[in-house]
């Protein structure tokens, strides 16, 4: 985001409207203090209140927005592809004795929500299977969880079978999903079985009062 360009934006329209800096964070249930660092640039609000004042003052949040993001997005599209690059090569090298002929097909997800690279190994007889890199593009959050576990499985028709979990505890989202990798080496299954049967993701996240929160993340195969 443009800090300059919100710092700007936020205090011109409470002049305009002549607003203090009280009156104007009452509105958004925030302190005068945020307010005044808003204005000088020291911080920027959360989206969701820079949305609510932006929808407030007939404002396209867009236009706030610099060129940074297309930048970022750039680079991580560059970062994922010497990440998956990297990820074939280790799969090569630990698969480099085996007599047997791999192929290697990339795994993804049709989830808007998140990101992930993934890669499948596999011949006639098995298959190793890798993910890693994972992040959530939805909207922020920034709870910290009691417990975090993701858990990889394969759908089989009404049912599902797991092939591992990764469990972290007291940690956002954020942190979890950094920090989130499967390795899954020689696994029984075949690439023609994930193809009929598909795999998916879960994520269960659970606060300090109990209450749980369930990501699923559809994983897409291409054709074996």
């Amino acid at each position: 985001m443009n800090q300059e360009k919100i710092s700007k934006f936020i205090k011109e329209i409470r002049l305009k409207n002549n607003l203090t800096q009280e009156q104007f964070a009452n509105i958004y249930n925030v302190t005068y203090q945020a307010v005044s660092k808003w204005e000088t640039g020291k911080n920027i609000p959360d989206i969701s209140i820079l949305k609510k004042i932006c929808n407030d003052y007939n404002k396209d949040i867009n236009d706030l927005l610099d060129n940074n993001i297309k930048k970022n997005k750039k680079i991580f599209i560059i970062f994922s592809i010497a990440i998956f690059i990297i990820i074939c090569l280790t799969i090569i090298v630990i698969l480099k004795n085996n007599t047997n002929t791999f192929e290697f097909k990339p795994l993804k997800t049709t989830c808007n929500d998140f990101n992930l690279y993934g890669t499948i190994a596999y011949n006639k007889n098995k298959t190793s299977i890798h993910i890693s890199n994972i992040s959530y593009c939805g909207e922020k959050n920034t709870t910290k969880y009691k417990e975090i576990d993701c858990t990889l499985y394969e759908d089989k028709d009404i049912s599902k079978n797991k092939i591992s979990t990764y469990k972290l505890n007291n940690v956002t989202l954020e942190e979890f999903l950094k920090k989130v990798e499967f390795n899954i080496e020689h696994y029984s299954k075949t690439c023609s079985m994930y193809k009929e049967n598909g795999m998916h993701l879960e994520i269960e996240a659970e606060d300090s009062s109990g209450e749980i929160s369930i990501y699923k993340i559809p994983l897409e195969l291409s054709d074996c």
